[in-house]
């Protein structure tokens, strides 16, 4: 089987195969669920096709904790089910699926009170293990363990002494969350999805009761290709997430539940900042506060707080920076301050806010209605249980179709990069030699791109220069911001540098310093003159600025009003 390119002719080519005959099922939207949804349509053997407004994961998905984790907190809610079907899911993701993406992250949880927490707390965490080994995807992650504070204390200095009289260890997951989407929809392409970003659906096509169909838009528009597509398709799943209203509001409906917004920031400091070998997770009055291992970082979050703002662009204000600094610092023997935040990000989860007795509720996190012939919505849920919600999603579109179809088999289906990854993995220092790139570079490759490290080395041996690392941001090969424009389906500055790769919030100047030559790079693969790149790198530059004014402001509202302050590149 071919490893499916999204480069600008793949794009191009999608739109115009989508317009030439009726699709079975077009999704709409591209995040984690919307994609997952492509690949359990077309896996099935249906003609399956895949359209956003925006790039890959640009919403939501990019912007989440980055964990896959079974949800300790539900466990206190009594919520089994829910905790057994995430546990499932985050076996199958780290033994079978992705496990090139997903990984194994230990955290530490501080015990406050002798006796009755570490019981209560002990228990949980045990039923936690016990879960995940009965879905039969468990046996992965070391168990749990309990500690004494001198022993929590060599694993993470940074802990104040009086901020615990013990804790305990458990194991969970976590991946790059918007790479892990750009993976899936290159594994539904892979196998016969056509997909394109960049392309709004602006209108759905009626014959009288049903839609069959939506006028998409090329937002990128260019010269001899048409700037907007008629696409039918006997059934179309909404999968917008907090823009799940909006898009129902095309077709005129009121629907059968609502779909707001919560926002969420996190905090991304430097790993010497924090002097620990494992996570921690910490209570808050609210909910739960992670800090995250993340490569040569940890990420700090997060808030909760209802959002009804510009939904594109969430702002983190002062106070939500405040928020996370005060309760981490808490534990912390050394504080953080506002100087050791190197990136912050702000996403929205999509909360349900149900309506309707029809409303079809098939868990306690994630909904799918019918609420017009045709159109399928599938809303709510969790990153980790978004192939549970595209199997519900086409499960019900199936309903619609006037045909045999077979069932799910998403659990057998591993993501592109994932077959041969550990074989791969094992040969590591044979690669190094081979390639002359050191044993680090390619672990690095190898953890984000799996056995299609290959084609980046493929890139390198035709140009070495591309083997040096990204000026400003020595984590990250040359290569692989080429492959991100060419094989990824990157489209912009703000896509390489924001979600193909972490540059935006993993260096003090938010990436601004590697802006130009990373433009250079991306120039050749897709068309860019001199003009387009000095647009390009303008942009991106306003981006961050409005962003670093908007982490300034007291509050939502004029944290949001300073974000707008810099436009998108491409007019929605």
């Amino acid at each position: 089987m071919r490893t499916a390119t999204l480069g600008p002719a793949q794009r191009a080519e999608a739109l115009a195969r989508m317009a030439e005959r009726e699709l079975d099922v077009l999704v709409v939207g591209a995040g984690v669920v919307g994609a997952g949804t492509a690949l359990d349509a077309v896996t099935r053997g249906l003609a399956t096709g895949l359209v956003e407004a925006r790039d890959w994961a640009s919403g939501t998905s990019s912007r989440s904790s980055k964990l896959i984790h079974g949800g300790l907190r539900y466990l206190e809610m009594l919520d089994f089910a829910l905790v057994r079907e995430a546990l499932k899911e985050r076996g199958l993701l780290l033994e079978r699926l992705a496990p090139h993406l997903v990984k194994p992250v230990p955290f530490l949880y501080p015990l406050r009170h002798k006796g009755w927490e570490r019981f209560y707390a002990g228990s949980g965490v045990a039923l936690y293990d016990a879960m995940s080994v009965s879905s039969g995807h468990g046996r992965g992650l070391p168990v749990h363990r309990h500690l004494s504070r001198r022993q929590a204390l060599r694993v993470a200095p940074a802990l104040r002494k009086d901020a615990l009289v013990g804790a305990l260890q458990y194991y969970d997951a976590q991946m790059d969350d918007a790479r892990y989407v750009a993976t899936l929809v290159r594994t539904a392409s892979e196998y016969g999805a056509h997909c394109a970003n960049r392309a709004r659906v602006v209108g759905f096509l009626r014959e009288g009761e049903r839609v069959v169909g939506a006028r998409v838009r090329d937002v990128e528009g260019g010269q001899g290709r048409p700037g907007e597509y008629e696409i039918r398709a006997k059934q179309i799943v909404n999968a917008t997430g907090v823009w799940t209203d909006d898009t129902q509001a095309l077709i005129g409906e009121r629907g059968q539940f609502h779909v707001r917004a919560s926002k969420g920031i996190h905090l991304v400091v430097p790993k010497d900042r924090i002097h620990s070998s494992t996570g921690l997770i910490l209570r808050t009055e609210k909910s739960v506060l992670f800090v995250i291992p993340w490569g040569r970082h940890w990420i700090v979050g997060t808030t909760d707080t209802d959002w009804d703002l510009d939904k594109a662009h969430p702002a983190a204000s002062s106070a939500d920076i405040d928020y996370l600094l005060e309760h981490v610092n808490s534990v912390l023997a050394v504080p953080l301050t506002r100087d050791d935040v190197q990136g912050v990000y702000a996403g929205l989860r999509p909360l349900l806010a149900g309506e309707s007795d029809a409303t079809s509720k098939l868990s306690r996190e994630h909904t799918v209605a019918h609420p017009v012939p045709g159109l399928v919505v599938v809303a709510g849920g969790k990153y980790t249980t978004y192939r549970v919600m595209a199997k519900d999603a086409v499960d019900e579109a199936v309903h619609g179709l006037d045909q045999r179809v077979a069932e799910c088999v998403t659990e057998d289906v591993p993501l592109v990069g994932a077959e041969g990854y550990r074989a791969l993995w094992n040969g590591r220092a044979r690669i190094a030699a081979r390639t002359g790139l050191h044993v680090v570079r390619v672990e690095h490759l190898l953890n984000r791109y799996g056995s299609l490290t290959e084609e980046l080395l493929d890139l390198i041996a035709a140009s070495p220069g591309l083997g040096e690392p990204v000026s400003g941001a020595d984590d990250y090969l040359r290569a692989e911001i080429v492959y991100a424009a060419s094989h990824e389906g990157a489209r912009h500055l703000d896509d390489v540098l924001t979600r193909r790769t972490r540059i935006s919030i993993e260096t003090f100047d938010r990436g601004t310093r590697s802006a130009r030559e990373c433009a250079r790079l991306m120039a050749p693969v897709l068309g860019w003159d001199e003009q387009q790149i000095e647009k390009e790198v303008e942009h991106y530059e306003k981006r961050v600025q409005a962003e670093r004014e908007s982490q300034r402001q007291p509050d939502d509202q004029t944290a949001d009003a300073a974000r707008l302050g810099a436009p998108d590149i491409v007019p929605l």
